[in-house]
């Protein structure tokens, strides 16, 4: 317990002086809360004291004590605020720097990164994992460590009236303590059991709305419920489980303190009967046994989310400890634009997709990339703009490794358009504007015009203010590939991969998807992966990759002239692009 505490101090390490600070508030705010009982038990002996004796009361007393427990209050009050306004916030400000550098850290790795480790688990760490830091790290600092505090300070304070109370008090603490420490290790148990079951929920639910047409289609609706009925059942069964297991130590925890208050009412009325212990101080521990250990009594509820909260941690630092496939890199201004690979290799975990490949792309020509699928095409697109790491080899533009750029600064010289396109859901003119941040409206709407989406922007409900569904579902997928041309255009990088961008578009768009395409690429380095024949023969180079290498490269012409792998796949394509429907 007290380990994932010193843990969750060490991740506000940049606010510790506001939290140290908190903790001195809270100290206060708790003495002040228990100084109006010792106030009352005060008035109290007196009153008694005066009836026993028979002698007059000083009424004037009761006012006094009246005015002590409203000052007593307010300070309270006033220790609580500051307490709360120095330490309440640092969960949220921590953990919204946490994810913006999460967010930082994952575009800086490679994409193998994102292989090798479950995007879910991720998405979790994003949100849920630091939603519980960010909602509960605060509180369980608070209650754990101030709550032990005030009870060390309170029991302190007895021993000086009664050493006997104080030893009560003590050893119901160091037992409640005992089981608080069988809740913490049920909660680190069970914690990752929990998050799986959660994970497996979370997972059966998006798979059954997403493949919610399919099982529509084929009338097997009540087999693809079936997993999300039994993932939701596994949770509950969990969940109730984990409460069993900590019911026990609850239990104890409380009875334990309760105990121990039972306990000082007893010894300070056995010590008052035998003349040892005056009537307002027993008046006093008995007031008090019935708060003393308020504090700790929450603290059960801490221990429970106190294991979510540690393996949250766990997956916070692996992230963070991610190794940056840029971290070496410098900010480099490139003169020329021409990419060479030389003898590079390159696998995805033991399979090896490029065997040592070499060839020069010179700067302001068209090179198209070709072949079978699988073959590797996308991949070299996705070393160029270093996405991933070649195993082997060096790739260059500009006469530079790639390895010695920061992603920002290589990629500052690169525009993509994919075959999938995806859009945010934003406004259409804040995804055209993500190919450049600072753009004004005006070239917002002449990268739109370049792009051939002008004219479907504006007949939208709201023109370019319009929202785009969630991966630009509302758009057909004609206007979302010009859309993100016109974000291309925007960035108006000097070297430009096209990755099929025009291989799932109907008849009816494809000029305009090509015109869009003819204004993005206009006097740069381009590299287009095609299968459509008026691409590949008006390019300036061809690269023919099959079996992991560069099976042939030439233009056109030259690569017609020959038998391979190029004529052969130019036949097929011709044999397809021709056919017609028999009579």
């Amino acid at each position: 317990m007290f380990k994932t505490t010193k843990r969750i101090i060490g991740w506000c390490s940049e606010y510790k002086t506001r939290l140290y600070l908190g903790f001195v508030c809270a100290f206060f705010a708790t003495w002040f809360g228990a100084a109006p009982t010792m106030v009352a038990a005060f008035t109290l002996g007196k009153a008694i004291d005066s009836a026993k004796t028979g002698t007059a009361f000083d009424t004037s007393l009761i006012g006094m004590s009246f005015v002590a427990v409203v000052i007593l209050v307010l300070l309270r009050f006033l220790f609580s605020y500051w307490r709360a306004k120095l330490q309440e916030s640092i969960g949220y400000e921590i953990a919204a720097k946490q994810r913006i550098k999460i967010g930082d850290i994952l575009k800086r790795v490679s994409l193998g990164y994102f292989q090798e480790n479950n995007a879910g688990d991720i998405l979790s760490t994003v949100t849920t994992e630091l939603s519980a830091l960010e909602y509960q790290g605060m509180r369980m600092i608070n209650e754990i460590v101030n709550g032990y505090i005030n009870v060390i300070a309170i029991i302190l304070c007895l021993g000086v009236f009664s050493i006997p109370a104080a030893l009560i008090a003590a050893a119901g603490v160091l037992l409640s303590l005992l089981f608080l420490h069988g809740v913490s290790v049920q909660s680190e148990k069970n914690a990752p059991v929990n998050e799986k079951a959660v994970e497996d929920m979370s997972g059966a639910v998006i798979e059954y709305v997403r493949g919610l047409p399919v099982v529509k289609s084929f009338g097997q609706e009540g087999a693809s419920i079936a997993s999300m009925k039994k993932a939701v059942s596994d949770s509950k069964n969990i969940n109730i489980k984990i409460e069993k297991g900590f019911t026990p130590f609850n239990c104890l925890h409380l009875f334990s303190l309760k105990l121990a208050s039972v306990g000082l009412v007893l010894v300070t009325a056995w010590m008052t009967l035998n003349g040892q212990m005056e009537l307002p101080i027993m008046l006093m521990f008995c007031m008090f046994s019935f708060t003393i250990f308020g504090s700790l009594e929450a603290v059960n509820d801490s221990a429970h989310v106190l294991g979510v909260i540690d393996s949250a941690m766990d997956k916070l630092e692996k992230v963070n400890q991610a190794v940056y496939i840029d971290e070496s890199g410098s900010d480099i201004m490139l003169a020329s634009h021409d990419i060479e690979f030389s003898h590079v290799t390159f696998g995805y975990d033991k399979r090896t997709v490029l065997q040592d490949v070499s060839f020069r792309i010179p700067q302001n020509t068209t090179t198209a990339v070709v072949g079978p699928s699988g073959s590797g095409k996308s991949t070299l697109c996705n070393l160029i703009a270093r996405f991933y790491d070649v195993d082997s080899g060096t790739i260059k533009i500009g006469g530079r490794n790639v390895k010695d750029f920061t992603c920002d600064s290589l990629l500052r010289n690169i525009s993509m358009v994919f075959q999938n396109v995806y859009l945010f859901h934003d406004t259409v003119k804040n995804n055209i504007r993500f190919g450049n941040p600072h753009a004004t409206e005006e070239e917002i709407i002449e990268a739109a015009k370049k792009a051939r989406c002008h004219d479907f922007i504006i007949s939208l409900p709201e023109g370019y203010d319009t929202m785009v569904g969630e991966g630009g579902s509302s758009l057909s997928g004609g206007e979302k590939q010009r859309i993100s041309i016109a974000r291309a255009i925007l960035k108006d990088s000097p070297i430009v991969i096209l990755d099929e961008a025009t291989a799932s578009i109907d008849p009816e768009n494809e000029h305009l998807i090509q015109e869009a395409i003819n204004a993005l690429t206009h006097g740069k380095t381009i590299i287009t992966i095609a299968h459509r024949l008026a691409t590949i023969q008006n390019a300036d180079k061809i690269l023919v990759v099959d079996g992991g290498g560069i099976a042939q490269q030439g233009t056109h012409k030259e690569l017609m002239e020959h038998e391979g792998v190029y004529k052969r796949f130019i036949e097929i394509r011709e044999k397809a692009e021709g056919w017609s429907i028999g009579e």
